[in-house]
Protein backbone atom coordinates (compact mmCIF):
# COMPACT_ATOMS: atom_id res chain seq x y z
CA UNK A 1 0.00 0.00 0.00
CA UNK A 2 2.84 2.39 0.86
CA UNK A 3 4.51 1.57 -2.45
CA UNK A 4 1.31 2.28 -4.37
CA UNK A 5 0.86 5.65 -2.64
CA UNK A 6 4.46 6.56 -3.37
CA UNK A 7 4.04 5.67 -7.05
CA UNK A 8 0.82 7.69 -7.23
CA UNK A 9 2.58 10.67 -5.66
CA UNK A 10 5.45 10.34 -8.16
CA UNK A 11 2.99 10.28 -11.06
CA UNK A 12 1.01 13.26 -9.74
CA UNK A 13 4.21 15.30 -9.51
CA UNK A 14 5.26 14.23 -13.02
CA UNK A 15 1.86 15.03 -14.52
CA UNK A 16 1.63 18.45 -12.89
CA UNK A 17 5.20 19.19 -13.95
CA UNK A 18 4.39 18.15 -17.51
CA UNK A 19 1.28 20.33 -17.65
CA UNK A 20 3.15 23.32 -16.20
CA UNK A 21 5.98 22.74 -18.69
CA UNK A 22 3.55 22.67 -21.62
CA UNK A 23 1.35 25.46 -20.28
CA UNK A 24 4.28 27.86 -19.92
CA UNK A 25 4.59 27.85 -23.71
CA UNK A 26 0.88 28.65 -24.24
CA UNK A 27 -1.66 27.63 -21.59
CA UNK A 28 -4.54 27.86 -24.09
CA UNK A 29 -3.43 24.65 -25.84
CA UNK A 30 -3.16 22.68 -22.62
CA UNK A 31 -6.83 21.85 -23.06
CA UNK A 32 -6.09 20.04 -26.33
CA UNK A 33 -3.50 17.86 -24.61
CA UNK A 34 -5.89 16.98 -21.79
CA UNK A 35 -8.77 16.38 -24.20
CA UNK A 36 -6.67 13.99 -26.29
CA UNK A 37 -5.75 12.06 -23.15
CA UNK A 38 -9.37 11.78 -21.97
CA UNK A 39 -10.82 10.88 -25.37
CA UNK A 40 -8.30 8.13 -26.12
CA UNK A 41 -8.48 6.78 -22.56
CA UNK A 42 -12.28 6.45 -22.84
CA UNK A 43 -12.17 5.16 -26.43
CA UNK A 44 -9.60 2.46 -25.61
CA UNK A 45 -11.65 1.19 -22.66
CA UNK A 46 -14.82 1.12 -24.79
CA UNK A 47 -13.03 -0.77 -27.56
CA UNK A 48 -11.65 -3.34 -25.13
CA UNK A 49 -14.95 -3.87 -23.31
CA UNK A 50 -17.02 -4.34 -26.47
CA UNK A 51 -17.38 -7.55 -28.48
CA UNK A 52 -19.42 -5.81 -31.15
CA UNK A 53 -17.30 -5.19 -34.26
CA UNK A 54 -19.32 -2.16 -35.32
CA UNK A 55 -19.07 -0.58 -31.89
CA UNK A 56 -15.32 -1.21 -31.72
CA UNK A 57 -14.79 0.33 -35.15
CA UNK A 58 -16.91 3.36 -34.27
CA UNK A 59 -14.91 4.05 -31.13
CA UNK A 60 -11.65 3.63 -33.07
CA UNK A 61 -12.95 5.95 -35.78
CA UNK A 62 -13.88 8.51 -33.10
CA UNK A 63 -10.33 8.40 -31.69
CA UNK A 64 -8.69 8.70 -35.12
CA UNK A 65 -11.15 11.43 -36.19
CA UNK A 66 -10.30 13.49 -33.10
CA UNK A 67 -6.54 13.11 -33.40
CA UNK A 68 -6.32 13.71 -37.13
CA UNK A 69 -9.00 16.37 -36.86
CA UNK A 70 -7.02 18.58 -34.53
CA UNK A 71 -3.89 18.00 -36.63
CA UNK A 72 -5.67 19.10 -39.82
CA UNK A 73 -7.38 22.02 -38.09
CA UNK A 74 -4.29 23.54 -36.53
CA UNK A 75 -1.54 22.42 -38.88
CA UNK A 76 -2.94 21.86 -42.38
CA UNK A 77 -6.17 23.84 -42.77
CA UNK A 78 -4.52 26.97 -44.18
CA UNK A 79 -2.34 24.82 -46.46
CA UNK A 80 -5.31 22.95 -47.93
CA UNK A 81 -7.44 26.10 -48.29
CA UNK A 82 -4.58 28.03 -49.87
CA UNK A 83 -3.74 25.18 -52.29
CA UNK A 84 -7.42 24.82 -53.22
CA UNK A 85 -7.74 28.56 -53.86
CA UNK A 86 -4.57 28.58 -55.98
CA UNK A 87 -5.68 25.54 -57.97
CA UNK A 88 -9.02 27.09 -58.93
CA UNK A 89 -7.71 30.67 -59.09
CA UNK A 90 -9.95 31.82 -56.26
CA UNK A 91 -9.36 35.22 -54.71
CA UNK A 92 -9.29 34.43 -50.99
CA UNK A 93 -7.77 36.94 -48.63
CA UNK A 94 -6.20 35.95 -45.33
CA UNK A 95 -9.15 37.56 -43.56
CA UNK A 96 -11.57 35.18 -45.31
CA UNK A 97 -10.49 32.36 -43.03
CA UNK A 98 -8.60 34.30 -40.38
CA UNK A 99 -10.21 32.23 -37.63
CA UNK A 100 -7.76 29.46 -38.56
CA UNK A 101 -4.66 31.63 -38.48
CA UNK A 102 -3.52 30.35 -35.12
CA UNK A 103 -0.21 29.19 -33.72
CA UNK A 104 0.41 25.48 -34.22
CA UNK A 105 0.43 23.87 -30.75
CA UNK A 106 3.98 22.77 -30.02
CA UNK A 107 4.48 19.00 -30.14
CA UNK A 108 1.02 18.41 -31.67
CA UNK A 109 2.26 15.93 -34.28
CA UNK A 110 4.15 13.97 -31.64
CA UNK A 111 1.61 13.51 -28.88
CA UNK A 112 -1.36 12.92 -31.23
CA UNK A 113 0.57 10.09 -32.92
CA UNK A 114 1.57 8.66 -29.56
CA UNK A 115 -1.93 8.58 -28.11
CA UNK A 116 -3.53 7.48 -31.40
CA UNK A 117 -1.23 4.45 -31.59
CA UNK A 118 -2.50 3.42 -28.15
CA UNK A 119 -6.13 3.11 -29.25
CA UNK A 120 -5.12 1.36 -32.50
CA UNK A 121 -3.08 -1.21 -30.56
CA UNK A 122 -6.00 -1.78 -28.16
CA UNK A 123 -8.27 -2.28 -31.18
CA UNK A 124 -5.81 -4.80 -32.62
CA UNK A 125 -5.71 -6.51 -29.19
CA UNK A 126 -1.96 -5.95 -28.98
CA UNK A 127 -2.32 -3.71 -25.94
CA UNK A 128 -4.55 -3.94 -22.89
CA UNK A 129 -6.02 -0.59 -21.87
CA UNK A 130 -4.92 0.85 -18.59
CA UNK A 131 -7.54 1.37 -15.90
CA UNK A 132 -5.62 4.23 -14.35
CA UNK A 133 -6.33 7.64 -15.89
CA UNK A 134 -3.44 9.27 -14.01
CA UNK A 135 -0.89 6.87 -15.47
CA UNK A 136 -2.31 7.25 -18.96
CA UNK A 137 -2.21 11.05 -18.76
CA UNK A 138 1.43 10.78 -17.67
CA UNK A 139 2.12 8.56 -20.70
CA UNK A 140 0.65 11.17 -23.07
CA UNK A 141 2.13 14.27 -21.42
CA UNK A 142 5.54 13.07 -20.13
CA UNK A 143 7.42 16.34 -20.52
CA UNK A 144 10.92 15.17 -21.64
CA UNK A 145 9.51 13.78 -24.89
CA UNK A 146 6.22 15.69 -25.12
CA UNK A 147 7.16 18.35 -27.64
CA UNK A 148 9.59 16.56 -29.99
CA UNK A 149 9.53 12.84 -29.24
CA UNK A 150 10.66 10.12 -29.35
CA UNK A 151 7.16 8.88 -30.23
CA UNK A 152 6.73 6.16 -27.61
CA UNK A 153 4.47 3.12 -27.72
CA UNK A 154 2.22 2.33 -24.79
CA UNK A 155 3.62 -1.18 -24.34
CA UNK A 156 7.05 0.30 -23.57
CA UNK A 157 6.44 3.58 -21.73
CA UNK A 158 3.12 3.01 -19.94
CA UNK A 159 4.39 0.12 -17.75
CA UNK A 160 7.11 2.44 -16.46
CA UNK A 161 4.41 4.68 -14.96
CA UNK A 162 2.71 1.62 -13.50
CA UNK A 163 5.78 0.69 -11.47
CA UNK A 164 7.56 2.57 -8.70
CA UNK A 165 10.82 4.30 -9.55
CA UNK A 166 13.78 4.52 -7.21
CA UNK A 167 16.57 7.04 -7.45
CA UNK A 168 19.70 5.68 -9.12
CA UNK A 169 22.96 7.60 -8.87
CA UNK A 170 24.29 5.88 -11.99
CA UNK A 171 21.18 6.82 -14.03
CA UNK A 172 21.35 10.38 -12.71
CA UNK A 173 24.99 10.79 -13.72
CA UNK A 174 24.38 9.20 -17.12
CA UNK A 175 21.33 11.42 -17.59
CA UNK A 176 23.18 14.63 -16.79
CA UNK A 177 26.04 13.68 -19.10
CA UNK A 178 23.64 12.89 -21.92
CA UNK A 179 21.88 16.24 -21.40
CA UNK A 180 25.25 17.99 -21.54
CA UNK A 181 26.16 16.23 -24.77
CA UNK A 182 22.78 17.08 -26.29
CA UNK A 183 23.23 20.76 -25.43
CA UNK A 184 26.71 20.66 -26.97
CA UNK A 185 25.33 19.27 -30.23
CA UNK A 186 22.46 21.75 -30.33
CA UNK A 187 24.13 24.98 -29.23
CA UNK A 188 27.74 24.61 -30.32
CA UNK A 189 27.17 22.63 -33.51
CA UNK A 190 23.63 22.85 -34.93
CA UNK A 191 23.10 26.55 -34.20
CA UNK A 192 26.54 27.49 -35.57
CA UNK A 193 26.09 25.46 -38.74
CA UNK A 194 22.65 27.02 -39.10
CA UNK A 195 24.15 30.51 -39.39
CA UNK A 196 26.07 29.51 -42.54
CA UNK A 197 23.13 27.54 -43.96
CA UNK A 198 20.71 30.43 -43.48
CA UNK A 199 23.12 32.87 -45.11
CA UNK A 200 23.20 30.79 -48.29
CA UNK A 201 19.58 29.65 -48.44
CA UNK A 202 18.30 33.20 -47.91
CA UNK A 203 19.96 34.25 -51.18
CA UNK A 204 20.79 31.15 -53.27
CA UNK A 205 21.21 33.15 -56.49
CA UNK A 206 24.27 34.84 -54.99
CA UNK A 207 26.13 31.55 -54.58
CA UNK A 208 27.49 28.95 -56.93
CA UNK A 209 27.38 25.19 -57.10
CA UNK A 210 30.16 24.40 -54.61
CA UNK A 211 28.82 26.77 -51.97
CA UNK A 212 25.27 25.45 -52.34
CA UNK A 213 26.54 21.87 -52.02
CA UNK A 214 28.60 22.81 -48.98
CA UNK A 215 25.67 24.61 -47.33
CA UNK A 216 23.39 21.64 -48.01
CA UNK A 217 25.88 19.23 -46.43
CA UNK A 218 26.09 21.55 -43.44
CA UNK A 219 22.30 21.54 -43.21
CA UNK A 220 22.27 17.73 -43.18
CA UNK A 221 24.47 17.84 -40.11
CA UNK A 222 22.64 20.83 -38.64
CA UNK A 223 19.30 19.05 -38.57
CA UNK A 224 20.92 15.85 -37.32
CA UNK A 225 22.68 17.65 -34.45
CA UNK A 226 19.59 19.70 -33.70
CA UNK A 227 17.16 16.78 -33.48
CA UNK A 228 19.51 14.15 -32.08
CA UNK A 229 20.71 16.79 -29.60
CA UNK A 230 17.13 17.26 -28.40
CA UNK A 231 16.73 13.48 -28.22
CA UNK A 232 19.83 13.24 -26.02
CA UNK A 233 18.36 15.91 -23.74
CA UNK A 234 15.02 14.08 -23.62
CA UNK A 235 16.61 10.68 -22.91
CA UNK A 236 18.93 12.18 -20.31
CA UNK A 237 16.10 14.01 -18.54
CA UNK A 238 13.99 10.84 -18.51
CA UNK A 239 16.87 8.95 -16.87
CA UNK A 240 16.84 11.43 -14.00
CA UNK A 241 13.29 10.28 -13.21
CA UNK A 242 14.04 6.57 -13.69
CA UNK A 243 12.61 6.21 -17.20
CA UNK A 244 14.09 4.73 -20.35
CA UNK A 245 13.00 6.21 -23.67
CA UNK A 246 13.49 4.78 -27.15
CA UNK A 247 16.61 5.40 -29.17
CA UNK A 248 15.74 7.70 -32.08
CA UNK A 249 19.00 7.90 -34.06
CA UNK A 250 21.75 5.46 -34.91
CA UNK A 251 24.44 7.17 -37.02
CA UNK A 252 22.12 7.69 -40.02
CA UNK A 253 24.79 9.14 -42.31
CA UNK A 254 26.78 5.92 -42.04
CA UNK A 255 23.89 4.06 -43.65
CA UNK A 256 24.46 1.82 -46.65
CA UNK A 257 21.30 2.90 -48.47
CA UNK A 258 18.39 5.30 -48.11
CA UNK A 259 16.32 2.34 -46.90
CA UNK A 260 18.91 1.81 -44.17
CA UNK A 261 19.00 5.55 -43.43
CA UNK A 262 15.28 5.58 -42.62
CA UNK A 263 15.88 2.68 -40.25
CA UNK A 264 18.43 4.85 -38.41
CA UNK A 265 16.89 8.34 -38.67
CA UNK A 266 13.93 9.36 -36.46
CA UNK A 267 13.49 5.65 -35.78
CA UNK A 268 10.26 5.97 -33.78
CA UNK A 269 8.54 7.93 -36.57
CA UNK A 270 9.67 5.42 -39.21
CA UNK A 271 8.38 2.55 -37.09
CA UNK A 272 5.07 4.36 -36.52
CA UNK A 273 4.39 4.88 -40.23
CA UNK A 274 5.55 1.35 -41.01
CA UNK A 275 3.20 -0.25 -38.47
CA UNK A 276 0.15 1.98 -38.92
CA UNK A 277 0.30 3.05 -42.58
CA UNK A 278 2.58 0.94 -44.79
CA UNK A 279 1.85 -2.57 -43.48
CA UNK A 280 -1.96 -2.10 -43.26
CA UNK A 281 -1.99 -0.63 -46.77
CA UNK A 282 0.00 -3.51 -48.28
CA UNK A 283 -2.05 -6.13 -46.44
CA UNK A 284 -5.27 -4.56 -47.72
CA UNK A 285 -4.27 -5.20 -51.35
CA UNK A 286 -5.70 -8.23 -53.11
CA UNK A 287 -2.26 -9.09 -54.45
CA UNK A 288 0.89 -8.32 -52.51
CA UNK A 289 3.66 -7.80 -55.05
CA UNK A 290 6.35 -5.30 -55.99
CA UNK A 291 3.84 -2.78 -57.32
CA UNK A 292 1.61 -2.81 -54.25
CA UNK A 293 4.63 -2.51 -51.96
CA UNK A 294 6.08 0.27 -54.13
CA UNK A 295 2.83 2.21 -54.15
CA UNK A 296 2.56 1.71 -50.41
CA UNK A 297 6.07 3.13 -49.95
CA UNK A 298 5.24 6.19 -52.05
CA UNK A 299 2.06 6.92 -50.09
CA UNK A 300 3.80 6.34 -46.77
CA UNK A 301 6.74 8.60 -47.55
CA UNK A 302 4.52 11.39 -48.88
CA UNK A 303 2.65 11.26 -45.58
CA UNK A 304 5.99 11.25 -43.71
CA UNK A 305 6.95 14.38 -45.64
CA UNK A 306 3.59 16.05 -44.99
CA UNK A 307 3.88 15.16 -41.30
CA UNK A 308 6.90 17.46 -41.13
CA UNK A 309 4.98 20.52 -42.27
CA UNK A 310 2.21 22.08 -44.34
CA UNK A 311 4.24 22.99 -47.40
CA UNK A 312 4.67 21.50 -50.87
CA UNK A 313 8.41 21.29 -50.19
CA UNK A 314 7.71 18.62 -47.56
CA UNK A 315 5.46 16.75 -49.98
CA UNK A 316 8.31 16.83 -52.51
CA UNK A 317 10.73 15.71 -49.78
CA UNK A 318 8.56 12.68 -49.01
CA UNK A 319 7.89 11.88 -52.66
CA UNK A 320 11.59 12.01 -53.53
CA UNK A 321 12.45 9.67 -50.66
CA UNK A 322 9.63 7.35 -51.68
CA UNK A 323 10.88 7.18 -55.27
CA UNK A 324 14.40 6.40 -54.07
CA UNK A 325 13.13 3.67 -51.71
CA UNK A 326 11.17 2.07 -54.56
CA UNK A 327 14.16 2.36 -56.92
CA UNK A 328 16.37 0.56 -54.40
CA UNK A 329 13.96 -2.40 -54.53
CA UNK A 330 13.65 -2.76 -58.31
CA UNK A 331 15.02 -6.18 -59.40
CA UNK A 332 18.00 -5.63 -61.68
CA UNK A 333 18.16 -9.19 -62.98
CA UNK A 334 16.35 -12.53 -62.87
CA UNK A 335 17.89 -13.30 -59.46
CA UNK A 336 16.17 -10.22 -57.99
CA UNK A 337 19.47 -8.48 -57.34
CA UNK A 338 18.58 -4.93 -56.31
CA UNK A 339 20.39 -1.64 -55.89
CA UNK A 340 19.96 -1.98 -52.14
CA UNK A 341 21.71 -5.38 -52.14
CA UNK A 342 24.51 -3.99 -54.28
CA UNK A 343 25.03 -1.00 -51.97
CA UNK A 344 25.15 -3.23 -48.90
CA UNK A 345 27.88 -5.36 -50.49
CA UNK A 346 29.85 -2.61 -52.27
CA UNK A 347 33.05 -1.01 -50.91
CA UNK A 348 32.18 1.34 -48.02
CA UNK A 349 32.93 4.52 -49.96
CA UNK A 350 30.26 3.74 -52.59
CA UNK A 351 27.19 3.71 -50.32
CA UNK A 352 28.63 6.63 -48.32
CA UNK A 353 28.75 8.86 -51.42
CA UNK A 354 25.38 7.57 -52.65
CA UNK A 355 23.62 8.23 -49.32
CA UNK A 356 25.00 11.76 -49.09
CA UNK A 357 23.93 12.60 -52.64
CA UNK A 358 20.39 11.30 -52.12
CA UNK A 359 20.09 12.75 -48.61
CA UNK A 360 21.47 16.07 -49.87
CA UNK A 361 18.89 16.36 -52.65
CA UNK A 362 16.14 15.54 -50.16
CA UNK A 363 17.58 18.12 -47.74
CA UNK A 364 17.24 20.85 -50.37
CA UNK A 365 13.47 20.27 -50.47
CA UNK A 366 13.34 20.06 -46.68
CA UNK A 367 15.20 23.36 -46.15
CA UNK A 368 13.93 25.45 -49.06
CA UNK A 369 11.16 27.99 -48.46
CA UNK A 370 9.17 26.84 -51.48
CA UNK A 371 9.32 24.61 -54.55
CA UNK A 372 10.64 27.40 -56.76
CA UNK A 373 13.57 28.02 -54.44
CA UNK A 374 14.32 24.29 -54.22
CA UNK A 375 14.29 24.05 -58.03
CA UNK A 376 16.61 27.06 -58.30
CA UNK A 377 19.11 25.59 -55.83
CA UNK A 378 19.15 22.19 -57.53
CA UNK A 379 19.51 23.84 -60.95
CA UNK A 380 22.50 25.90 -59.80
CA UNK A 381 24.08 22.82 -58.23
CA UNK A 382 23.72 20.52 -61.23
CA UNK A 383 24.58 23.15 -63.84
CA UNK A 384 27.81 23.87 -61.93
CA UNK A 385 27.12 27.56 -61.44
CA UNK A 386 30.40 29.48 -60.93
CA UNK A 387 31.45 30.06 -57.34
CA UNK A 388 33.89 32.35 -55.58
CA UNK A 389 32.38 32.85 -52.10
CA UNK A 390 32.70 29.45 -50.43
CA UNK A 391 35.43 30.66 -48.08
CA UNK A 392 32.96 33.06 -46.41
CA UNK A 393 31.06 30.08 -45.02
CA UNK A 394 33.91 28.69 -42.96
CA UNK A 395 33.23 30.13 -39.53
CA UNK A 396 35.50 30.24 -36.51
CA UNK A 397 33.24 27.84 -34.57
CA UNK A 398 33.36 25.05 -37.16
CA UNK A 399 35.87 23.12 -35.07
CA UNK A 400 33.06 22.24 -32.65
CA UNK A 401 31.55 20.30 -35.52
CA UNK A 402 34.83 18.44 -36.03
CA UNK A 403 34.98 17.58 -32.31
CA UNK A 404 31.41 16.25 -32.40
CA UNK A 405 32.10 14.06 -35.44
CA UNK A 406 35.29 12.61 -33.96
CA UNK A 407 33.66 11.97 -30.57
CA UNK A 408 30.65 10.19 -32.04
CA UNK A 409 32.78 8.15 -34.43
CA UNK A 410 35.06 6.98 -31.61
CA UNK A 411 32.09 5.94 -29.47
CA UNK A 412 29.81 4.39 -32.08
CA UNK A 413 28.84 1.50 -29.81
CA UNK A 414 27.77 3.82 -27.00
CA UNK A 415 24.52 5.75 -26.63
CA UNK A 416 26.49 9.01 -26.34
CA UNK A 417 30.22 9.88 -26.14
CA UNK A 418 30.31 10.81 -22.42
CA UNK A 419 28.64 7.56 -21.31
CA UNK A 420 31.78 5.74 -20.13
CA UNK A 421 33.93 8.76 -19.32
CA UNK A 422 34.60 7.46 -15.78
CA UNK A 423 36.53 4.53 -17.25
CA UNK A 424 39.06 6.75 -19.01
CA UNK A 425 39.54 9.90 -16.92
CA UNK A 426 40.02 10.59 -13.20
CA UNK A 427 37.47 12.80 -11.44
CA UNK A 428 39.45 16.11 -11.64
CA UNK A 429 39.89 15.74 -15.41
CA UNK A 430 36.20 14.89 -15.86
CA UNK A 431 35.05 17.95 -13.94
CA UNK A 432 37.38 20.23 -15.88
CA UNK A 433 35.85 18.86 -19.09
CA UNK A 434 32.31 19.33 -17.78
CA UNK A 435 32.97 22.95 -16.80
CA UNK A 436 34.59 23.71 -20.15
CA UNK A 437 31.53 22.37 -21.99
CA UNK A 438 29.14 24.26 -19.72
CA UNK A 439 31.10 27.50 -20.19
CA UNK A 440 31.14 27.14 -23.98
CA UNK A 441 27.43 26.32 -24.10
CA UNK A 442 26.50 29.38 -22.04
CA UNK A 443 29.02 31.65 -23.76
CA UNK A 444 28.03 30.85 -27.35
CA UNK A 445 24.31 30.17 -27.04
CA UNK A 446 22.39 31.89 -29.83
CA UNK A 447 19.31 33.85 -28.68
CA UNK A 448 15.91 32.66 -29.94
CA UNK A 449 17.28 29.52 -31.59
CA UNK A 450 14.53 26.97 -30.94
CA UNK A 451 14.87 23.30 -31.84
CA UNK A 452 13.92 22.80 -35.49
CA UNK A 453 11.55 19.93 -34.71
CA UNK A 454 9.48 22.05 -32.29
CA UNK A 455 7.61 23.32 -35.37
CA UNK A 456 6.49 19.81 -36.27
Amino acid sequence: MIGRKKRRFQNVVLLLSSYVFYGLWDWRFLGLLIASSLIDFIAAKAIHNSDNKVSRKLWLAFSIFWNLGILITFKYFNFFIGSFAELFSLQLSVETYSIWNVIIPVGLSFYTFQTMSYTIDVFRRKQKPTKNLLEFCCFVAFFPQLVAGPIERANKLLPQFESQREFSLKNAKDGLRQILWGLFKKILVADKLGIAVTMVYNDPEAYGSLTLIYATVLFCFQIYCDFSGYTDIALGTAKLFGFKLSKNFHFPYLSQSITNLWQRWHITLTNWFTDYVYIPFVKSRKQVNFWSRGFGLLITMVLVGLWHGANWTFVAFGLFNGIVLVAERIPLNSKKYTLKKYLHSAPRIVPFIYVFIMAGIAAVFFRAENIDQAALILKRIFTLAPDDRISSLIGSKLWYFVIMIIAEMLTRKKDFPLQDIERFFPRPVRWVLYYILIFLIIRYAEPKEAFLYFQF
